[in-house]
């Protein structure tokens, strides 16, 4: 105690020593949820922003505050799905509904991720070009081997490790947009008051920046990396693995809403970045998070510049293995393979053999003509248009004693579920109207 009082500087040193572990702690029982959330931000997700804050500036700000509820609920249900049924979501819609739901589902899931694995190969292969000066020709096919190895010969506890150190470069948009110098009473407005236009363009852009956020591939991603989360240590059958106590379910609670406060929090600091540099400078138009990155250089400096640039590629590297991983989950439980990313490829040949094709396909897209330009943006309004059905299947699931038991959904995740159907629905209705009115 009398060293205390003579000594403030020991006071506070303990201080940061206890809060230093505590973070240490609850970063370490970060999961699924801080991966799902982090791999959502990959560069489909960030062009996407990139062009919604460079069109309309600071007025769609808002739609990070409210997706974030609708995409944390519809997050935790799959992570509680996957927990409770000792199941990914493929494996319990194969149990619950004819095969015709499971493979409409599987199909929805397949076309949009081989899209979005595209777009993301390409983002990344154009930012490379732009940092190095080497052709994306050569990038592609770097970036789809280098991944492809990740996913076929290291375990998932590996992956899961260096997915989660990874997720700490998203932070460079952070940085990148206080870097851009915003104007912080306009950014407070269009953040609290929602501002709305009725036209083509901006409702393509609310669909792809909802189907960006709240994606098929996460629902699928997410529950199935609860599954492997059980296989890891040691629960290798569904009877071992199904259930899960209170403390179980809060620390997964606090897992997913971390990881989907995690993606919202970068969504908002990218379109605040592109509002702030490009769209205040009467650069409307961008149609790349490329282009985005090299209008940031002369707008915000090189600093800017270089952190988006790195933050793509690094979002890239998380997010394309995340999605070639939902497919080869969602295909391998529909067929009931054998499916970890803990298993050997020898001993779960198909699962990895999906993994494979996926990639492949994605590559060959970008190879034989498909504009990885603009599949950035519309492979999000893709996803946009494709989740409203898997959404309402998920709550359908969850709400459903048989299937959770006592674990089923509460009134408020029931609702915020139903309600996240309604909007991006409601959503996809609008712009195919005022498209169509064009």
């Amino acid at each position: 105690m009398g060293l205390d009082r003579q000594h403030p500087i020991t006071r506070a040193a303990r201080r940061v020593f206890v809060a230093q572990g505590q973070f240490r702690r609850f970063f370490s029982n970060l999961g699924p949820g801080l991966i799902t959330g982090a791999a959502d931000d990959d560069p489909s997700g960030i062009a996407t922003y990139s062009v919604t804050g460079a069109a309309f500036g600071y007025t769609t700000l808002w739609t990070a505050v409210l997706s974030f509820p609708l995409m944390a609920a519809v997050q935790l249900m799959c992570a509680r799905l996957g927990m409770v049924t000792g199941r990914g979501l493929a494996g319990v819609v194969r149990l619950r509904y004819p095969r015709w739901v499971l493979w409409s589902a599987c199909s929805v899931l397949v076309t949009a991720n081989v899209v979005n694995i595209a777009a993301d190969l390409g983002g990344m292969a154009d930012v490379s070009e732009l940092l190095t000066g080497v052709n994306s020709l050569y990038w592609t096919p770097a970036y789809a081997v280098l991944i492809v190895a990740l996913l076929f010969w290291t375990s998932y506890r590996t992956i899961a490790r260096i997915f989660k150190w990874l997720t700490l470069v998203l932070f460079a948009y952070v940085i990148a947009a206080f870097l851009a110098h915003p104007d912080w009473a306009a950014v407070l407005r269009s953040t609290l008051i929602p501002r709305v236009e009725w036209s083509a363009m901006y409702w393509a852009t609310l669909v792809g920046l909802l189907g960006t956020t709240i994606s098929p591939y996460l629902f699928f991603w997410q529950a199935a990396q609860e599954v492997e989360e059980e296989v890891a240590i040691g629960r290798v059958t569904v009877q071992q693995r199904e259930g899960a106590n209170p403390r179980e379910l809060r620390r997964s609670r606090n897992d997913v809403v971390t990881g989907m406060f995690f993606s919202n929090l970068v969504m908002y600091f990218i379109i605040l970045t592109s509002a702030a540099t490009l769209h205040a400078h009467g650069n409307t138009t961008v149609a790349t998070a490329r282009q985005a990155a090299e209008a940031l250089r002369p707008l915000a400096g090189d600093g800017a510049y270089l952190l988006f640039s790195l933050g793509l590629i690094g979002a890239g590297m998380l997010g394309v293995p995340v999605l070639a991983g939902s497919c080869a989950y969602a295909v391998a439980e529909a067929k009931d393979w054998v499916g970890s990313l803990e298993v050997h490829p020898p001993l779960a040949i198909q699962f990895y053999a999906v993994i494979g094709l996926a990639m492949a396909i994605g590559l060959g897209l970008d190879f034989f003509g498909m504009d990885a330009v603009k599949m950035l943006f519309w492979s999000a309004v893709l996803n946009g248009v494709l989740a409203p059905p898997l959404v309402i299947l998920i709550v359908l699931l969850t709400s459903n004693a048989d299937v959770m038991g006592k674990h089923q959904n509460g009134p408020l995740l029931r609702w915020l579920g139903w309600t996240c159907a309604a909007v991006m629905l409601f959503a996809t209705i609008v712009m195919f109207v005022t498209a169509w009115a064009v």
